[in-house]
């Protein structure tokens, strides 16, 4: 039971990395929270510090999500408890305890999640995120397309229902906690129309 509660204790810590932060502070003494979409994010920091710094962030946020989910793993839990770990850690880039649980959207750390769990999956869905972020320059509306597509691709690809259920959870909050940003859709459709 204490390894059980310790992969959680490990993915919440490891998604509480805050690289977008770290590194907009490094590079340009700014709180990236306080500029921008004010989101702790990889999109953000591209906006307002560089495309190389954004990356980085990116990479390091889809990362620890992978890492999460690898270490509960090679600690042999049960497959809830490796759920779970992957579950914290998107609480923990959301809810990060290093800078005062203000944290970003998460969707670079569920991209690491199901890079583990669900490989084939997450590639194919990150072609229509991939063009929706082209098309839009819009974080949220790649969320909404993760939304749509994730779980159904999950269902499909991997054909298990308790995989199926932990995307559509995962999904569903993610949209929860951006609750306020839909009315951004509208102006997305209208600026994409034009």
């Amino acid at each position: 039971m204490l390894l059980n509660v310790a992969v959680l204790i490990i993915g919440y810590l490891l998604g509480s990395i805050p690289s977008a932060y770290v590194i907009a502070k490094w590079r340009k003494g700014i709180d990236i929270r306080q500029t921008g979409t004010h989101n702790m994010g990889a999109g953000n920091v591209i906006g307002q510090v560089g495309p190389l710094e954004g990356g980085v962030v990116a990479i390091v946020d889809i990362a620890k999500g992978a890492a999460a989910v690898l270490i509960a793993q090679a600690l042999e839990v049960s497959q809830p408890w490796v759920l779970g770990a992957g579950f914290t850690a998107m609480l923990g880039h959301s809810f990060p305890i290093y800078i005062g649980f203000r944290g970003g959207q998460g969707v670079c750390t569920v991209i690491g999640v199901f890079s583990v769990l669900a490989p084939v999956a997450i590639i194919i869905t990150l072609v229509p995120l991939g063009a929706v972020i082209f098309i839009t320059r819009h974080i949220f509306a790649s969320i909404l397309i993760m939304g749509l597509f994730l779980p159904l691709i999950v269902w499909l690809i991997e054909g298990s229902t308790a995989l199926t259920l932990y995307a559509l959870t995962i999904v569903v909050l993610l949209l929860f906690r951006n609750r306020h940003r839909l009315k951004e859709i509208r102006q997305i459709t209208h600026r994409t129309k034009r």
